[in-house]
């Protein structure tokens, strides 16, 4: 195709078409640059804006040392990093994430002989003497201490020691292991199985850990060493439960849940620091004594002339002295919302809201208060989900194997059936109403809607408890009460939801089940009866544990 301009005068210096051609050429290029991400701009704002596209293992290997231990160190020694590790415990595993065994007969119906019996080997097995191999820490102690070091650390090794310790009779127990002790300065590309080594960890070619390569101790445990600190040992993967949050894939460690503030808390505890002493050496300077200008003295020897101030006295000034006040404007006012500015923007990096870990709730008012709140326990019950599928479920069926094996269980068909046996409810710790009066109107009429079950309230409100406990707990209470020929308002089989003793009736004219709403049709003892054989079918809800 012939082009619209003449080449040769285009090719003429100083030429109106070679002009006109190239505006035209700069004219149709501005759309296409348009069309770019804003993020990807390259100007003279973002020239200081460094970037790289490295894998998830690069980025961490170069930085993992450095983050840990920056990461430890302001946990140590700053207060609100103290906290927000001591928030996440508290909120996550509480007193320790409890357990049901769900054990069911080919009809749906739980076997107490098998649930009791598990439950009970579990209780006995989870004190510090058995279940942890040096008898410090019962079962709960170890929860916390893994999310700890998790929140700490980014990672922590679990180690199955399948043996039994303090003169328990299940052989396995539990070793915690701090990823300081992984090698991380083992790099291979192909070991000479064929695996590769990648921070200390050995993986097949489709990244499933095959084994761990450990110091025999801690490598900073400088003042106690007494070992060669390049000697590795190398543990099967089978024996080593690696709990870190992946964020990338692939990725073969964990890193500190505060890495994305860490510098930000590291000016903020430097800055509240400097306040401080600039706070109260201001506070040591009461004012100044001053002369007028020429006026010949005595020479002042050093520090003759610094006074203590006591409260309740005057300074008797020399002829022609006067006295200036030291006003220091400290405390600064700046320091107030400045601090709180910092704290938001450690909490948005940590996940947590302002106010719990701040402890400051000046700032809001109850609604925004409860929706923090409610914002926050959705956090919670995601890391509660993912500590009982990551830990909880694995350490559940490796002891269960151990306790069938030594005896402390008796299930005759176990391993030919594990999974029937092997299935649980895990029960994390719940919290308590926000507003009671107008929650429990709430769970009341969703659960006669048929839009969730009481065990489910019971999981979200009882504090780790479940409906087999409270329901137990209840019938015991009933129980005592009618022994005692005592009546609360609190028995609906007696007294009715305004105060009024219950009008005895005969059982065929009407529903004596305490979930009965007043005003029911006699009669319907049936639809009530297959709503509870509904309900007890309904074993699965919750944050059960099936899989092996």
């Amino acid at each position: 195709m012939k082009p619209w301009y003449n080449v040769e005068r285009v090719k003429q210096p100083g030429s109106v078409v070679l002009r006109e051609w190239m505006a035209k050429r700069l004219q149709a290029s501005k759309p296409v640059q348009k069309r770019f991400f804003e993020g990807a701009e390259f100007s003279r704002l973002t020239a200081n804006w460094q970037a790289t596209n490295t894998s998830g293992d690069s980025e961490i290997l170069t930085s993992l040392r450095t983050l840990r231990a920056r990461s430890r160190q302001l946990v140590r020694d700053n207060e609100y990093a103290k906290n927000a590790m001591r928030i996440v415990q508290n909120n996550v595993i509480g007193s320790g994430i409890g357990m049901q065994a769900l054990v069911a007969s080919s009809a749906g119906k739980l076997q107490s002989r098998f649930n009791d019996q598990i439950e009970q080997a579990w209780q006995d097995w989870a004190e510090a003497k058995t279940c942890h191999v040096a008898g410090k820490l019962a079962f709960a102690d170890i929860e916390r201490l893994a999310l700890g070091q998790l929140f700490e650390a980014g990672e922590v090794l679990i180690r199955k020691i399948r043996q039994p310790f303090g003169g328990g009779q299940i052989p396995f127990a539990i070793e915690v292991i701090e990823a300081d002790r992984l090698v991380d300065q083992i790099q291979t590309a192909k070991a000479p199985n064929g695996n590769m080594i990648r921070m200390g960890v050995e993986v097949d070619e489709w990244g499933r850990a095959v084994a761990y390569w450990l110091h025999p101790k801690h490598p900073g445990d400088y003042q106690f060493m007494s070992f060669d600190v390049q000697r590795f040992i190398r543990i099967p993967a089978d024996e080593i439960i690696h709990l870190y949050m992946i964020e990338r894939w692939p990725q073969t460690r964990g890193v500190p849940w505060m890495h994305a503030c860490l510098r930000r808390l590291n000016d903020m505890h430097g800055y509240s620091e400097a306040e401080i002493i600039a706070a109260r050496a201001s506070a040591n300077i009461v004012g100044f004594f001053t002369t007028p200008d020429g006026l010949p003295g005595d020479d002042v020897q050093n520090n003759q002339r610094i006074y203590d101030a006591e409260p309740g006295t005057f300074q008797q000034l020399n002829p022609g002295e006067n006295f200036v006040g030291f006003n220091p404007s400290r405390p600064n006012a700046a320091l107030e919302p400045f601090m709180r500015f910092m704290l938001r923007s450690m909490a948005a990096a940590v996940g947590v809201s302002y106010e719990s870990l701040s402890r400051d709730y000046s700032q809001s008012n109850y609604s925004s208060s409860r929706l923090a709140l409610l914002d926050d326990r959705a956090l919670w019950r995601i890391l509660q989900g993912w500590f009982i599928r990551s830990l909880r479920q694995e350490i559940h069926r490796e002891w269960l194997d151990a306790a069938v094996l030594s005896g402390a269980v008796t299930i005759p068909d176990y391993f030919s059936n594990t999974k029937k046996y092997q299935r649980v409810r895990f029960k994390p710790r719940g919290w308590s109403w926000i507003d009671p009066t107008k929650e429990v109107t709430a769970y009341k009429l969703a659960v006669r809607s048929g839009f969730t079950t009481v065990s489910d309230v019971i999981a979200d409100t009882a504090g780790g408890l479940d409906a087999e406990d409270v329901f137990k707990a209840r019938r015991d209470e009933l129980d005592m009460m009618a022994d005692l020929d005592l009546i609360f308002d609190t028995d609906p089989a007696q007294v009715n939801d305004k105060g009024q003793a219950q009008a005895a009736t005969p059982a065929n004219e009407s529903d004596t089940s305490p979930n009965a709403a007043d005003g029911d049709v006699a009669g319907n003892t049936d639809d009530a009866s297959d709503s509870s054989n509904d309900s007890t079918d309904d074993t699965s809800s919750g944050l059960d544990s099936s899989e092996t």
